[in-house]
C-alpha cells in the first residue's frame, strides 16, 4: 500500500488478513473490517462504499464502542494522520478549551466520546454542533453518532481505496 491509497483492483487482490488490517485503520470494529474484506471483489467504489454502509449499520452497541475507541476527542491533538486531516479546521486555544469543556459534558451525559465527521469543518462549527447535540436524548444521540461514524468510515475508506 502507498500513502496515496490502493486502486480498487489492488484492494480486491489483497490477502484477507492484509485487507482486514488496512480496513481496521478506517474503523476499529473487527466485524466491520471482516465483512468488507469478505465481500470482495468489488466492481466499483460505489459498491465498496455501499458495503461499508451496510457493515456500519449492522454493528451492535459493543462494536460501536470498539469503533469509538479508534477516534480521538474532537479538539485533542490527533495521533493518526487520518484524524489530523479530519480535524484540520480545529484551531485556536479558546476553541480547543471550549471543545474540551463540551467533550466533558457530552461524555458525562452520553457515556461515550462526541463523534462527528469533522472533515472540512471549522472548530467553531464543530463546537456549535456539539452544543446542539447536547440537547438530544440518549437514544437520538446514539443514532446521530452512528450516522457520523458511517460518514467517517466512508471518508477513510475512500482515502484507502482510490478510484
Amino acid at each position: 500500500m502507498t500513502s496515496e491509497g490502493l486502486s480498487l483492483a489492488g484492494f480486491n487482490r489483497l490477502p484477507a488478513a492484509t485487507a482486514e488490517a488496512a480496513l481496521l485503520g478506517c474503523c476499529r470494529a473487527p466485524r466491520w473490517a471482516r465483512a468488507i474484506a469478505a465481500a470482495r471483489p468489488y466492481v466499483s467504489t460505489r459498491s465498496l462504499l455501499a458495503a461499508a454502509d451496510a457493515a456500519s449499520a449492522a454493528l451492535d452497541d459493543a462494536e460501536i464502542d470498539e469503533a469509538l475507541a479508534g477516534h480521538p476527542r474532537i479538539g485533542d491533538r490527533p495521533a493518526s494522520p487520518a484524524s489530523a486531516r479530519e480535524q484540520a479546521g480545529v484551531a485556536g486555544d479558546d476553541v480547543r478549551a471550549a471543545l474540551a469543556e463540551g467533550n466533558r459534558a457530552y461524555e458525562a451525559k452520553f457515556g461515550h466520546i462526541y463523534l462527528v465527521c469533522a472533515a472540512g469543518r471549522s472548530g467553531e462549527e464543530l463546537l456549535a454542533v456539539l452544543r446542539a447535540r447536547l440537547d438530544n436524548d440518549p437514544s437520538t444521540e446514539r443514532q446521530v453518532m452512528r450516522t457520523e461514524l458511517a460518514k467517517i468510515n466512508r471518508l477513510r475508506l475512500a482515502g484507502l481505496v482510490v478510484a
